[in-house]
């Protein structure tokens, strides 16, 4: 796993995901709002279904993706799993 990850964001912007978003939990920084956005974009999920997946409410899923409501690891390692970033847990370090 190299740097950061890229996709495009809103409006064709390039968004990145911080490798310090994509590591073990003891290393782990919290995905911004763009962050969660792009990763559902390459997940290509929802967040109505992200929601549906790991059983939060639509709301707190919204609130991640508007940068309200910091994300928890447990959720990122879901939607980083479907969006092909790998197992992030796994890593100790990037």
């Amino acid at each position: 796993m190299g740097g950061a990850m890229e996709t495009k964001g809103n409006y064709g912007e390039s968004v990145s995901i911080r490798k310090e978003c994509l590591t073990a939990r003891k290393d782990w920084s919290e995905p911004t709002a763009d962050e969660v956005r792009a990763a559902l974009k390459m997940a290509g999920w929802s967040g109505e279904e992200l929601s549906r997946r790991i059983g939060v409410d639509s709301r707190t899923v919204r609130r991640w993706t508007l940068g309200e409501k910091p994300m928890n690891y447990a959720s990122w390692c879901v939607l980083c799993v479907q969006a092909g970033l790998g197992t992030i847990w796994m890593f100790s370090s990037l």
